[in-house]
């Protein structure tokens, strides 16, 4: 499970450009110096527990969605929504009843959430909430002890993976509304995880590819296309919006993790950008993103606090 926590220090701005990663060349196509994107950062956190947030969705209404508590003995995972101007009062709980411990982590545009939850012995299972009702889902293949939905469409179509008696997991989309499950098996691969899906049902994720690296891919009409980060040891991408953008994290040689943005990904010339919150710079990774490519995630800063953050776009 991601371990994470809730507390609100809006207010909390910076602004960062994105920009190629360090030690890294110039990445094909480009983007001209006076169209550059620049990103306004603000750290959302709840205050029932200033040590410990991820924020881990946002939809096109800029409603967020995540959890806090690091998981340990006495600070369970409780989940949260967070709406606009995310200040103290604008937080809600949001926890599947009578579980152990909850994440929260896709929202779509009704405000139809999914993510999951763990009973007492461990076990998760994905969850999606519609308006006031809590539904499970498992993927009958698992065998496993992992269960987890990651994302969710504007059609409540959602995404994840299970784990089996091995411990492997697997990637599939699972329509909610028909309980129709289908796989998401990239060739060649292993240990699939699929993390983010659009209103086009394009779906990316990771897996391991042969050798024992940590790729991306995204599946898009029926084709699956793999990818990494330039420079980077692994690459994860968490979220895909309609036009493409697709977000995420990546190690670098170093091992620190950096958020990212790639742009035309399926085009001759594909843009990767590094995007790092500055109070968490070699810490940062991004989990979602909208379709104004607003985008949100988490950070761990110099007092080794993990916080949630909420960034907004703007070209200059």
């Amino acid at each position: 499970m991601r371990k994470s926590i809730i507390r609100v220090a809006v207010g909390s701005v910076a602004t960062l450009t994105l920009g190629l990663s360090p030690n890294i060349g110039p990445a094909p196509g480009g983007i001209p110096d006076h169209k550059i994107q620049r990103y306004s950062f603000t750290t959302i956190d709840d205050s029932a527990d200033p040590t410990f947030n991820q924020v881990l969705g946002i939809n096109n209404g800029g409603s967020l969605v995540g959890y806090y508590g690091s998981g340990a003995s006495g600070h369970p995972n409780r989940g949260f929504k967070v709406v606009y101007p995310y200040g103290p009062m604008q937080f809600s709980n949001e926890n599947y009843p009578g579980a152990a411990q909850t994440q929260v982590v896709g929202i779509n545009l009704q405000g139809n959430t999914a993510g999951f939850w763990a009973d007492n012995a461990g076990n998760n299972f994905g969850f999606v909430k519609t308006h006031s009702t809590y539904a499970t889902y498992k993927n009958p293949n698992t065998t496993g002890t992992v269960n987890q939905l990651l994302a969710i469409n504007h059609y409540d179509v959602a995404v994840g993976f299970y784990t089996d008696s091995s411990g492997v997991s697997h990637g599939y989309t699972v329509d909610t509304k028909t309980k129709r499950y289908t796989d998401v098996v990239p060739p060649d691969s292993s240990n699939v995880t699929a993390a983010g899906i659009n209103n086009l049902n394009d779906v990316v994720g990771y897996y391991t590819a042969t050798g024992g690296a940590v790729v991306g891919f995204v599946l898009s009409s029926g084709n699956y296309t793999s990818f990494t980060f330039p420079g980077a040891t692994a690459t994860t991408p968490f979220g895909i919006n309609d036009h493409g953008t697709i977000v995420g994290s990546y190690l670098d040689k170093a091992g620190a993790s950096h958020g990212f943005i790639v742009h035309n990904l399926l085009t001759p010339e594909p843009q990767f950008r590094t995007l790092d919150d500055p109070k968490g710079v070699g810490t940062t990774v991004i989990n979602g993103l909208n379709g104004r490519d607003e985008v949100c995630g988490f950070y761990v800063d110099a007092n080794m606090n993990t916080n949630g953050f909420y960034a907004i776009r703007y070209n200059g």
